[in-house]
């Protein structure tokens, strides 16, 4: 006997679509899941690599900042060297001023000038001494004036005193010690003094034992 299916045609279409919907429903959530997946990873990617980024920047911070220590302690130790060097420099100068210095002394001390005290303080040297009379005085300060190394003479007390009849006038004078800017002054300073040398050799005679036991 032959079956005969009673169910309308429509009703079945129906729950065929219903299943497709259904299925097309579930494989559009795995989809959407696996997308969603897919960017979550994504930005977790780039996340962790801006991450790795900020961990590399850091680190290398921290290397220039040592760097940059390092290079101040530098700075100082070239800073003390170069001050070191100013100094030895100095003192070495400061050693020829002394030889000029002494040379000319006794050059530009004329007749009838003693001096018995010297005192430096950094570049003013002060002079104490006595001298027959005020003109020659005048005349110390301007062989002082006329040194290549020493500037600037002033009188600062004079006054006659009378315990030495033939040195009766106490006097103090301040000077500036300098020197020659360049090579030509120098060499021309040294060749005024040894011409100068010669005959104010029996002038200054007398008085360059009085120098020698001055204090400086």
């Amino acid at each position: 006997m032959a079956r005969i299916n009673l169910l309308p045609w429509r009703a079945e279409r129906r729950k065929l679509r219903q299943k497709e919907f259904v299925s097309m429903l579930g494989l559009a959530s795995v989809v959407a899941l696996l997308v969603s997946f897919l960017i979550v990873m994504y930005f977790n990617g780039q996340l962790e690599g801006q991450q790795n980024r900020n961990t590399y920047l850091r680190d290398q911070i921290v290397l220039v900042d040592q760097q940059i220590l390092e290079i101040e302690e530098l700075d100082k130790k070239k800073a003390n060297l170069l001050a070191r060097k100013q100094v030895i420099e100095q003192l070495q100068a400061s050693r020829s001023q002394m030889v000029h210095l002494f040379d000319e002394l006794v050059r530009t001390i004329p007749e009838g000038v003693r001096l018995s005290s010297i005192k430096q303080s950094g570049q003013i040297l002060t002079l104490e001494g006595l001298a027959q009379s005020n003109a020659r005085v005048s005349s110390y300060m301007r062989n002082l004036e006329d040194s290549g190394w020493m500037s600037n003479p002033d009188l600062t007390i004079i006054e006659t005193k009378g315990e030495d009849k033939g040195l009766p006038n106490v006097f103090s004078l301040k000077v500036t010690l300098k020197s020659p800017t360049s090579p030509e002054e120098e060499e021309a300073a040294a060749a005024e003094a040894a011409a100068a040398a010669a005959p104010a050799a029996p002038a200054a005679a007398p008085a360059a034992a009085p120098v020698a036991g001055g204090a400086l």
